[in-house]
């Protein structure tokens, strides 16, 4: 199906270009939130009568943008959960969950403009890229800690996750060890 796109789509175009994209794409996602128009003479001409309309508007949102990116970029927000000794967390924050700190940080978003990869399943600093705008980005580093004391040290860069590495000769002279107290080997049993 043929769009002309409204606003910039990220990987697909700039506003006013007529674009092919699959018809769910179209019907799911662009047209229903306003990303876009079907591609026919009648959509173009209202396209071309609104276009200064829209041009301001997606200026406006631009800059309103621009400056809340100005001032979120390299923020640090702290979220308190549980985890494990090894810092393997129980849960998981997911976009919702840092949308929520920033929110609560003072800040407008919501957790579409949340791009994480892959939801967060371990204690410590974690980056996070926020889309506020088609042409907009910030990144705020988000502090996943079990306490707001843990999280401050983890600010000041020290590792508080405890990683027990025990090699195979330590663990064969731990076997040793309580064979020879015990008495036996592993063949009178």
């Amino acid at each position: 199906m043929e769009v002309i796109l409204l606003e910039r789509v990220a990987r697909l175009g700039q506003m006013g270009e007529v674009v092919r994209v699959k018809d769910g794409f179209a019907r799911n996602f662009l047209l229903p939130r306003g990303k876009a128009l079907r591609a026919n003479e009648a959509n173009k001409k209202k396209f071309e009568g609104q276009r200064a309309q829209l041009e301001a508007r997606n200026l406006e949102l631009k800059s309103e943008a621009s400056r809340v990116a100005e001032k979120l970029d390299g923020q640090s927000f702290i979220i308190i959960r549980q985890a494990g000794e090894t810092g393997q967390l129980y849960g998981s924050v997911s976009t919702r969950d840092v949308a929520q700190a920033i929110s609560a940080g003072g800040f407008s978003v919501n957790r579409n403009q949340v791009a994480l990869l892959a939801p967060i399943k371990t204690l410590g600093l974690h980056e996070a890229p926020l889309h506020l705008h088609g042409e907009v980005e910030a990144k705020v580093t988000i502090n996943v800690a079990r306490s707001p004391e843990e999280a401050e040290r983890q600010s000041r860069g020290e590792q508080l996750t405890t990683v027990e590495e025990t090699s195979m000769d330590d663990l064969g002279l731990e076997i040793g060890k309580a064979l020879e107290e015990s008495g036996g080997s592993l063949g009178d049993r």
